[in-house]
């Protein structure tokens, strides 16, 4: 008889208990976004190349509206219709290795791993203020890679991991910065 008692009153207390829990006010936390309230709308400007990567702006430019759409803050539009415009400017990529392998067990020794790095200078401005959303800032990531067969696709892939990292720092600095 005891235990049906322990029994019941643990299978209705519990239940109670998540109950007044549920039922209970929030701390004042909300899910939603974090941009300033009057900006609703964003565009990218063509990002300026100042250097000889080829992939680089079109790249950045793909991958920072991806983010701006997974964010979701703020909605694409174009460059006359926006609250804010994103002007970015690829400043470097540099390309180094970082270690070698002996391939043949002689004094054959060649690279083995890369470390790609890309610096870009970004800003947000609002259409008709002169103080900007965010001022000029300087970001830059670093990726490491190894030599495959074909060193060209692992080079592209930390290319987009670095850019992938930029652009999430940009995002977070417009949606974030007021």
């Amino acid at each position: 008889m005891k235990k049906f008692r322990h029994a019941l009153s643990r299978s209705v207390l519990l239940p109670a208990v998540l109950l007044l829990a549920v039922s209970l006010p929030g701390c004042g936390y909300h899910v939603g976004s974090l941009a300033h309230p009057q900006l609703r709308t964003i565009a990218i400007a063509d990002v300026k190349n100042e250097t000889y990567e080829v992939l680089a702006a079109t790249l950045l430019r793909n991958v920072l509206a991806e983010r701006f759409q997974f964010d979701n803050s703020l909605k694409l539009t174009s460059l006359e219709r926006a609250d804010c415009i994103v002007y970015a400017r690829i400043l470097k990529v540099s390309n180094a290795s970082v270690s070698y392998r002996n391939f043949n067990k002689v004094e054959d020794y060649r690279p083995n791993d890369y470390v790609l790095t890309i610096t870009v200078e970004y800003t947000v401005l609002m259409p008709g203020k002169p103080k900007p959303l965010v001022p000029k800032k300087t970001t830059s990531s670093t990726c490491l890679y190894q030599f495959t067969h074909d060193p060209a696709i692992g080079r592209e892939n930390a290319l987009r991991q670095c850019v992938l990292r930029i652009s999430n720092a940009i995002v977070s600095a417009t949606t974030e910065s007021w």
